[in-house]
């Protein structure tokens, strides 16, 4: 959001978090579940407007089909001959494949690994599952779940396509294209303040171009392949300036990124306020505290997660992919399993329950902290699990056990939690007889939902 909100108001990235909070806040303070759900819809349907209408144009413009998840074949196809004109030693259109353009076992594996942290994850996350809570019987429930997939792979169906025909417009548009006639977008991407795209060639553009910190160009006034630099995070909301697109069609993918990224902090933020205003105030600090007094409390820290979100996001500036890859992780480690097990396993009772969340999230943590920041000492005391590579990234020296990358760090949590789960379900106390009765009654798709044993209509 600070992205889009500094790119079209020409203000810096930290401020401009801060001014995309108030639309957030909005939308948070002036409804509940039910009314977060329902303006998701509306973004929703903004959303995939916005995402479908440049890769519709871009494949009738490349292919003259405008159907982009069938026809982008034909933009990877172009991609791969002009990366050997432009002599490119690891092609990007490949698959599964090392610096020397070969094929790689460790490559396809960190492939899955992610994919299967990703769909565990998405899974688990709380706020996804609190949407469900708004409808009115299991069988809606499980209907919501079907057409929220439906949606869901039109969307991400579309990702490839997208990611492709960007990419083409780049080589074809950009690249060995004079400095002095680079077109405006680079520039307005690229400014200080927001620093998301690079054209490298002089030994002065860090001036114009912050992202080109650490690149030599030949200075011989053409902007090469190895002189480009753009940031992941401008690929979907600079593609329609890429492509050329009327500025309209700009306008509409900020919009786009607007309602995505509003649906989610939306769901996000209550998840968090609600689970800190009810698991902890309420459940810890003040018991006897009433309804009224619990809604103030939870608007509050809404209001002050917020700012924290906001300022961390300003002050960070990391890189959103890797952040979003560990918490799929995160949550696909802790909670999974105790979902699983909780609705079908009987054995599992409290002390079964909490050994897993703990398990997973403590192995999880471990193996994702020690390998982003302490990388050599994990290669040393951990040596006895095999291969373990070193790799610069993000400015550190990272630990690759395996070669995984450890944005899929949830394929050593979720093991975890689930043995964690089992082995202390076989001698703890299993699940009350209320709460199986519970359990079994949430299978049934033609029940009415039901509160579980000891929560009341707040709960």
């Amino acid at each position: 959001m600070g992205i889009i909100t500094s790119r079209f108001l020409g203000i810096s990235f930290q401020v401009a978090c801060f001014v995309g909070l108030i639309g957030i806040l909005v939308c948070s303070l002036l409804g509940g579940m039910k009314a977060v759900t329902w303006t998701q819809v509306a973004q929703y349907i903004i959303l995939i407007i916005a995402y479908l209408i440049p890769a519709i144009v871009m494949s009738f413009k490349v292919t003259g089909v405008p159907i982009p998840q069938l026809m982008y074949g034909t933009a990877l196809e172009k991609i791969a001959a002009l990366e050997q004109t432009l002599k490119v030693t690891q092609p990007h259109s490949a698959a599964f494949v090392n610096a020397q353009g070969q094929f790689s076992a460790v490559a396809m594996w960190n492939y899955f690994a992610l994919i299967l942290c990703l769909m565990v994850g998405t899974a688990s996350l709380p706020h996804i599952l609190m949407r469900y809570f708004t409808t009115p019987s299991v069988r809606q429930a499980r209907e919501s779940v079907a057409w929220s997939l439906f949606f869901i792979f039109l969307l991400y169906f579309t990702a490839p396509a997208y990611a492709a025909f960007a990419k083409l417009e780049v080589y074809q548009g950009l690249i060995n294209t004079p400095i002095a006639n680079l077109p405006e977008w680079v520039k307005s991407w690229g400014r200080p303040g927001l620093a998301l795209v690079g054209a490298c060639d002089a030994a002065n553009a860090v001036q114009q171009f912050p992202l080109c910190r650490g690149v030599t160009g030949n200075g011989d006034g053409i902007l090469q392949l190895n002189e480009f630099r753009i940031h992941a995070d401008a690929i979907v909301l600079a593609t329609p300036e890429i492509a050329g697109l009327p500025y309209v069609i700009s306008g509409l993918v900020a919009a786009g990124g607007l309602a995505a990224a509003l649906s989610t902090a939306d769901g996000l933020l209550l998840a968090i306020a609600n689970a800190l205003s009810h698991d902890v105030y309420y459940k810890m600090i003040d018991p006897n505290a009433d309804t009224k007094r619990r809604l103030v409390i939870s608007r509050v820290l809404l209001m002050v997660v917020a700012l924290i979100a906001a300022y961390t996001a300003g002050s960070l500036g990391a890189d959103i992919l890797f952040l979003v890859s560990w918490a799929f992780s995160i949550a696909a480690s802790g909670l999974f399993a105790g979902l699983v097990l909780g609705i079908w396993w009987k054995r599992c009772g409290n002390a079964s329950g909490v050994a897993g969340v703990a398990a997973g999230f403590f192995v999880c943590m471990f193996f994702l902290y020690t390998t982003e920041f302490h990388g050599p000492w994990v290669k040393q005391a951990f040596s006895w699990l095999g291969d373990i590579q070193i790799v610069k990234i993000r400015g550190r020296d990272v630990a690759y056990i395996w070669g995984i990358n450890n944005i899929s760090v949830g394929i050593f949590g979720i093991p975890a939690a689930f043995i964690a789960q089992l082995l202390v379900g076989r001698f703890a106390a299993p699940a009350t007889k209320e709460m199986q009765e519970f359990i079994d009654s949430i299978r049934v798709p033609s029940g009415e939902v039901k509160l579980a044993p000891g929560a009341g209509p707040a709960h």
